[in-house]
């Protein structure tokens, strides 16, 4: 059917505008009329996305909405809404509170949606960027059940443990992050201002160097003669590895690597199975069918690899195969995540069970993390020690070798 973008004016006289879709003018008019909404002008476009006087650079800021701004919006939706402050009441007042331009604009659009007659859940749907198919299939359940202020409270919850898992995990990793880039610094530095320094000392000696000191010697050539050439194969290699993780097989391929890092593999894989975990039991807990649940979590789960697992649960579980049977030939849940999930499909609480899973994988990774440093320092002592030794034998050999001919010429 086609589209057409409408401009007219509410119950309160306010001017509204937006797209709907139907089978001609005179029907869209008519939908208008039924939400409360007097058409001035009706206008045949391309789509939902083509709203009159709305620019492309508009609607990319419009989407420029972040975590802490749907923190504050799932929040403030649960209060007003369970204070019996009416949807479109509550997004008004959201609005006006609103310090981000793409924040209240989203606000803003949400309303004129609603206006137009839409329910809130497709009125989400308009800004995918900032609305996940988690939160959608969230809030759609509550419309449906009538349980909205609760599902808002729950999305909370959940985006609150997303935000501190995201910075447990930067926070661990600040610390060897920060080494290693002073490490490489401290390379660039010595090759390109030192070794060269040192290099015309050698040039002196009018001898053979030792293996070590030439390999120094001509690495530090190397990147003096050709550091432009350098950079240029750095930016190349990392818009190539942007564009390799950008496609469906490259990003299964990264997503899998990275849950076999060493050491950090681990933590990876727990903190998206905490995710996987709580996702399931919120959807479970507000009455999602267990097929669509597993179908939205595992978009959700921020893992190519994991989420495939994920489709061969509800794959397996379409076929009429229990929970725990699909969950074993995945390979990876521990044995104790197992037997919780046997046990609450046994007693019919997998939801409570599947929120206690992902208290323990919570609490697994905040320990790993904590540890982290402690584990990571190891490996970096023996990198720091390396390359401090390839250093000192590099430039120290040849002054060494040069003092025992001079001592040996002496005592001839």
């Amino acid at each position: 059917m086609p589209f057409f973008a409408y401009r007219g004016r509410n119950a309160r006289g306010e001017l509204v505008r937006g797209v709907l879709e139907n089978s001609d003018s005179g029907a869209v008019a008519d939908q208008l009329l039924t939400t409360g909404v007097s058409p001035i002008e009706l206008t045949p476009t391309a789509g939902p996305q083509a709203l009159a006087g709305e620019g492309w650079l508009r609607r990319l800021g419009a989407e420029s909405v972040t975590l802490e701004d749907m923190l504050l919006f799932s929040r403030q939706m649960y209060t007003l809404l369970k204070s019996g402050v009416p949807i479109l009441r509550s997004l008004a007042a959201l609005q006006e509170s609103a310090t981000r331009s793409g924040f209240a604009k989203m606000l803003q659009d949400l309303r004129e949606s609603l206006d137009s007659g839409r329910d809130l859940s497709t009125a989400m749907r308009r800004h995918p960027k900032v609305f996940d198919p988690f939160y959608l299939s969230m809030v759609r359940v509550g419309e449906l059940t009538g349980a909205l202020e609760e599902i808002f409270l729950r999305l909370f919850n959940h985006l609150d443990f997303e935000r501190e898992i995201k910075n447990q995990v930067r926070q661990a990793l600040r610390y060897p992050i920060f080494v290693i880039v002073v490490m490489a610094v401290a390379v660039v530095i010595v090759n390109i201002f030192v070794i060269p320094a040192f290099a015309r000392i050698f040039a002196g000696f009018k001898a053979e160097l030792p293996l070590m000191t030439r390999v120094l010697l001509g690495f530090s050539d190397f990147m003096v003669q050709y550091w432009p050439a350098l950079l240029g194969v750095t930016a190349g290699a990392y818009v190539l590895f942007r564009i390799w993780v950008g496609t469906p097989a490259g990003r299964y391929s990264w997503d899998r690597m990275r849950l076999r890092v060493p050491v950090a593999g681990k933590i990876v894989l727990k903190a998206t199975l905490a995710r996987f975990a709580r996702s399931l039991s919120i959807a479970l807990k507000s009455g999602v069918p267990i097929v669509q649940a597993l179908s939205v979590v595992e978009q959700v789960v921020d893992n190519t690899y994991v989420g495939q697992r994920i489709d061969q649960i509800r794959g397996g579980v379409e076929r009429g195969e229990s929970l725990l049977r699909t969950s074993v030939t995945t390979g990876v849940f521990t044995p104790v995540v197992l037997q919780m999930i046997s046990v609450g499909e046994e007693t019919g609480q997998l939801d409570d069970l599947l929120r206690e899973v992902a208290e323990m994988y919570q609490r697994e990774v905040e320990y790993e993390l904590k540890t982290l440093s402690t584990q990571i320092e190891p490996i970096l002592i023996v990198l720091l020690g390396v390359l401090v030794l390839m250093l000192a034998l590099g430039v120290f050999l040849p002054m060494w070798d040069l003092g025992q001919a001079a001592l040996a010429g002496g005592n001839r």
